[in-house]
């Protein structure tokens, strides 16, 4: 290094300074680091190896039993101004949460390691990518942010003598829930996590820099960066059509990117998996929006996984990859609710621990992190630095009776209210009250890094900047009949919808208008060799209109919440939905 400083060398040594590490560990990339890392936290037994016959490459590591989510109460959005972070977010004035943090920070690496990880979102070369650091005394996060972005120089040569990086600290601390807080400060392109080693908490380049931090960027940049799947559908003698999609947890966002029909592989039509979590999307001197998937990896929910949901998922994760918090079997193979119909015998569970058939063997938010190199249906341009072009975006949630199974916006107004409006029935399994609906626009409330009623407005100044937007649908593959039965088989069968969705945008494809939106003809859709009635067709597409103006009573007391940053149009938009279906 010169003798003079970069701003990155300045901050890490101010970071250590208040750390107090007993040493720092630069990450520059590739294989023979990547094993060394993994070596020693065998040592440390951090990671235990699972089976390496089954699955080469393949670790397991148990968080601490009070670690193992998001903690979004102990999560701040540490914007100068309040009203900046919104009622969408826990607001923490900056200089308040550096003082509460700071004396947190000070000397808990003592005894540790600090590990610098500078790391690319995004591909190389590309003017979507963005570049950030992050410091933490976690061998698991670092194993972890290996996988899921590009680590070492690759990021270094980026960041080079700029200061404009994203800085992560991260330190496990005593992983004490009193002395936890995930605190982003979007004005100095920050964030400072302590106390927790859960990957939404931890790896800091996924949520809280791709899209809290990123979120408030684009805004300020006018691009975007959304919780959404990147997916390409490819026909014969078209082009490959790509669609971005934005669903809530448990909504089927991961089988969707990942999708796979053999029936269909055999016609020539089939879906390449782009990304499953992130889209960070621009708009192009063509008047198109283009999206990338800032992440090189996958950070999934192993439960209900399996070669029936989502077999593209089950062979991403057999080699190279990092199970969290699941139980395993004495072969060293790991094992959760929803792999196969009867569990194995003698597991250990989550803890570690002997598994009596009591409670959960893995925990309902086990993981696994998978390189998307593993994936087999990766799209071939997943690293193109242009990003490619977005034709559909399709928004999602989970509605026992409302929602048909699809239906199109009108327009891309009337589009941006589908997505701020969209909403999602919790579960039994979830929450003590099943039904309940819980409202997540664009399935962003969580990660959305200012006021959403001024994201709100962000999302209408794109669609302003394209000759040409994208259509905009919402899909509902949760309808259930009068006797609580899902109607429409989902998963691999979802493809169908794609193919209406792709039909319609190229003009190909009737529908019929109803207060909400374009809903399809049956007769439009491919159904071939689908077992599915026609009263039952009907039934999915079925728009009732008495259900649907209580709705709209619900998204307005939900929009009230933004006051004076709920931009105009909104409200116009719910007045015109009001009026047509009072008509």
């Amino acid at each position: 290094m010169s003798d003079k400083q970069t701003p990155l060398q300045k901050w890490v040594e101010e970071m250590a300074q208040l750390t107090e590490p007993d040493q720092i560990v630069w990450l520059h990339g590739g294989q023979e680091e990547y094993d060394h890392l993994v070596e020693e936290a065998l040592a440390e037994d951090v990671f235990e190896k699972l089976n390496q016959d089954h699955l080469p490459g393949c670790l397991l590591h148990y968080s601490n039993p009070n670690d193992v989510a998001r903690t979004e109460h102990l999560t701040f959005i540490c914007s100068k101004e309040k009203e900046d972070a919104g009622p969408n977010n826990n607001w923490m004035d900056p200089g308040e949460a550096r003082a509460k943090l700071t004396p947190l920070f000070r000397g808990s690496m003592k005894g540790r390691t600090m590990f610098a990880l500078p790391y690319l979102m995004g591909p190389s070369q590309s003017p979507f990518s963005q570049v950030g650091c992050e410091l933490t005394d976690s061998r698991y996060v670092a194993v972890s942010m290996c996988i899921m972005t590009k680590v070492g120089d690759i990021a270094l040569k980026q960041i080079g003598d700029s200061s404009n990086f994203v800085g992560g600290l991260h330190s496990l601390g005593d992983l004490n829930p009193e002395r936890r807080y995930i605190a982003h400060f979007p004005e100095d392109r920050q964030i400072w996590s302590f106390g927790s080693g859960y990957g939404g908490n931890a790896l800091l380049g996924k949520k809280c820099h791709a899209l809290r931090i990123a979120s408030v960027q684009a805004r300020d940049e006018g691009w975007m960066a959304e919780h959404m799947l990147i997916l390409g559908l490819e026909r014969p003698g078209h082009e490959t059509m790509y669609m971005a999609a934005a669903f809530p947890s448990a909504c089927g966002k991961t089988n969707l990117a990942m999708l796979k029909n053999p029936e269909f592989e055999a016609q020539g039509i089939r879906v390449w998996t782009v990304g499953d979590d992130i889209a960070w999307l621009r708009v192009g001197e063509d008047g198109r929006i283009y999206a990338v998937n800032p992440e090189s990896g996958f950070f999934g929910v192993a439960p209900g996984t399996n070669y029936d949901t989502n077999p593209n998922a089950m062979e991403s994760i057999n080699k190279n990859s990092l199970y969290t918090n699941v139980a395993v079997d004495p072969e060293r193979d790991p094992w959760w609710e929803g792999k196969t119909n009867t569990p194995p015998a003698n597991l250990k569970n989550w803890k570690g621990d002997p598994w009596n058939g009591e409670g959960p063997a893995a925990h309902p938010n086990s993981r696994f992190t998978a390189p998307i190199a593993n994936c087999p249906s990766k799209s071939p341009e997943y690293d193109q630095p242009q990003g490619v072009p977005i034709s559909a975006f399709l928004f999602g949630g989970r509605r026992a009776r409302l929602a048909p199974l699809v239906y199109q916006a009108r327009d891309w107004k009337h589009g941006v209210f589908v997505g701020a409006s969209m909403a999602s029935e919790t579960t039994a399994a979830a929450t003590s009250a099943a039904g309940v609906v819980r409202r997540d626009p664009m399935a962003m409330l969580p990660f959305c890094g200012y006021n959403m009623g001024d994201y709100f407005a962000h999302w209408l100044s794109i669609g302003a900047k394209m000759n040409n937007p994208p259509g905009i649908f919402h899909v509902n593959w949760f309808r259930k009949d009068e006797n609580g039965k899902f109607i429409w088989p989902g998963y691999g069968e979802n493809i169908r919808v794609l193919l209406w969705i792709a039909d319609r945008m190229e003009g190909k494809a009737e529908a019929h208008e109803t207060p909400i939106g374009y809903v399809p003809e049956p007769s439009q859709m491919n159904l071939d060799g689908l077992d599915l009635s026609t009263e039952a067709m009907e039934d999915l597409l079925t728009v009732d209109e008495e259900a649907w103006r209580a709705e709209a009573d619900g998204m307005m007391e939900f929009f009230e919440k933004f006051g004076d940053r709920l931009p105009e149009e909104i409200r116009r938009q719910e007045e015109a939905l009001k009026a047509r279906l009072a008509e």
